[in-house]
């Protein structure tokens, strides 16, 4: 293999890594569809489940469910907005991201604090009954 043969093989996989590493550490925000899994309809969680003034951090569907006054439950990505970490908890009225310590309100997902800039994305959520689901 000549010298520049292979220097354009090394240079080709490092931009391949840079890349890789760039998507990888990527804050994410331009994602449409924060909940992959969500299908309209299907059952998340039971009002009871849900504390007054707290929340419920469903991993597994992206989402974070909060009620900031009873009967009034409100839905969000489960995604901090700063670099994409997997919030941790709801307390205090805020919903807590433990890589940076962004916070945002438990009502309308809004930075409370930062480093995060950019609110929690909503997520359609419907209360029938006792019961909430996708919507």
């Amino acid at each position: 293999m000549s010298g520049v043969a292979r220097r354009t093989v090394v240079a080709a996989a490092g931009s391949a890594g840079l890349a890789a590493a760039l998507a990888a550490c990527g804050g994410g925000t331009d994602d449409k569809n924060t909940t992959p899994e969500s299908t309209e309809g299907a059952t998340l969680a039971r009002t009871g489940d849900i504390p007054v003034g707290g929340g419920k951090i469903f991993a597994d569907k992206g989402l974070v469910i909060t009620q900031p006054k009873e009967g009034e439950f409100k839905a969000f990505s489960s995604k901090c907005t700063h670099q994409g970490c997997a919030v941790s908890s709801v307390k205090d009225g805020v919903i807590v991201c433990p890589c940076h310590q962004s916070n945002f309100d438990m009502s309308d997902g809004s930075v409370k604090s930062g480093p995060a800039t950019a609110p929690l994305p909503p997520e359609p959520i419907q209360v029938v009954g006792d019961e909430i689901s996708f919507g």
